[in-house]
């Protein structure tokens, strides 16, 4: 049933991330009256939007028939054992674990988020030692396996490229331990460029290997954390990939959205996403002259709308080069999502201002964000707590996504009662048995 209420008026600027087309499209179709403004906001300076006026466009009538109270319905229906790669402080982890996986190991070289892992989660097998060293076979027979695997480049020595002539780089890495472990489904996450990394040929090498190790994969889908209670504009590419001779019983959809978007007030204030302000912890500071700039940026602001004298000061030689630049010197707004988390809030490139108060984000604010617990504590240096919450997979994200795969896992032990699924060696196979 469509929502009406105020949570379905958005500025322009969130319009045009809901739509994925720019800023300028949205005014480009106001003045051409295919969409008309409902109202106009004095703080970001740009006509706003009621949703309920443009359910002609697919993405905002997915979001206003949300089915998302369907997809928190999904309960598993036997303990499905996972192993994680590349796990980082555990944001994709701890959405996996809500959404109902048990893990039985997770792999990291960072020890610093080992140690948050660690401290968060004692009872979890964490491996920490570089992926190349790790034998995978002692975890056959589990049920699924993720991970986000670094995007590299491969050396082309011939036309084509199979599993082996991947080795060496870390997606090798994920491919063999699928190949070891043989899970009846497995997930990657990676960032959206990796689409059209290398001109789309490490996608094609990708797609070839999960093939020839016998998955069948779901067609990749790059997913907006907006959509899933998450006040970020953070973007992933997933793939899903489900093990070929369970592909014919596996049925599997993407996460439904959620009704309304999520915003920096309800991340940092008492609301639906949390129950209280964020608590107040450690952040970075910044240089007294920066801080006397960044004073003058207002609330969804960047260097343009500082005097022309003192962008010249702060762009320094970027001033005289083309392109918007709208990470540097930027402000957060209150009632936006925030930009795309960096792993440091305060880089000149990437800036993440509070919206209210000349700083960057603090430790716990860049945490909620990406929408991890305020029970989860994180270990190492400021520098390093950073990086770990900015390199995350945002944990409601990863909670959408694990429900829909539950929803797989479900279907595939749900099929005829006389079928068990077995493992050998050599391959799994489907045999008439009982469970």
């Amino acid at each position: 049933m469509t929502n009406f209420n105020l949570d379905n008026i958005v500025p322009a600027s969130l319009l045009a991330d809901i739509l994925s087309v720019s800023k300028r499209t949205i005014q480009l179709w106001e003045n051409s009256g295919k969409i008309s403004p409902a109202g106009y906001s004095n703080m970001l300076k740009e006509s706003t939007y009621d949703l309920n006026n443009l359910q002609y466009f697919q993405q905002i009538k997915e979001m206003l028939d949300s089915r998302y109270s369907e997809l928190e319905s999904i309960t598993a229906n036997k303990k499905y054992t996972s192993i994680e790669l590349f796990a980082g402080a555990g944001g994709l982890a701890i959405g996996l674990e809500k959404a109902g996986f048990e893990a039985i190991a997770l792999n990291e070289i960072d020890k610093n988020a080992c140690q948050t892992l660690r401290k968060n989660r004692p009872t979890w097998n964490i491996i920490e030692d570089d992926i190349t060293n790790i034998d995978f076979t002692r975890f056959a027979g589990i049920d699924f396996l993720s991970g986000g695997f670094p995007c590299q480049a491969f050396s082309y020595a011939g036309k084509s490229l199979g599993f082996e002539d991947t080795r060496g780089t870390l997606f090798f890495e994920f491919a063999r331990a699928v190949k070891e472990t043989q899970p009846k489904v497995f997930l990657a996450e990676n960032v959206r460029g990796l689409l059209t990394h290398d001109n789309g040929n490490t996608i094609e090498v990708i797609k070839t290997v999960i093939k020839e190790i016998g998955y069948t994969l779901i067609e990749p889908r790059v997913l907006k954390a907006i959509f899933y209670r998450v006040p970020q504009k953070r973007e992933r590419l997933i793939l899903i990939g489900i093990r070929n001779d369970l592909a014919k019983f596996a049925k599997f959809e993407w996460p439904s959205p959620y009704h309304k978007i999520m915003t920096i007030k309800d991340a940092l204030k008492k609301g639906e996403l949390y129950n209280s302000d964020v608590p107040k912890s450690h952040y970075q500071k910044y240089p007294e002259r920066k801080k006397e700039i960044l004073d003058l940026v207002p609330e969804g602001g960047f260097w343009k709308d500082l005097p022309k004298e003192i962008q010249k000061e702060y762009m320094m030689g970027s001033f005289y080069l083309g392109g918007g630049k709208t990470g540097m010197a930027r402000r957060l707004a209150w009632d936006l999502p925030s930009l795309t988390l960096t792993c440091a809030p305060a880089q000149k490139q990437t800036e993440r201002c509070h919206p209210s108060e000349t700083r960057p984000l603090s430790v716990r604010e860049y945490a909620r964000i990406q929408t991890f617990p305020d029970s989860w504590e994180f270990t190492g240096s400021l520098t390093s707590q950073y990086k770990q919450i900015g390199n995350a997979v945002p944990c409601n994200l990863a909670y959408a996504v694990g429900k829909s795969l539950i929803s797989v896992l479900n279907s595939i032990y749900g099929k005829k009662p006389t079928e068990k699924i077995s493992h050998n060696k050599s391959s799994f196979s489907v045999q008439q048995q009982l469970f």
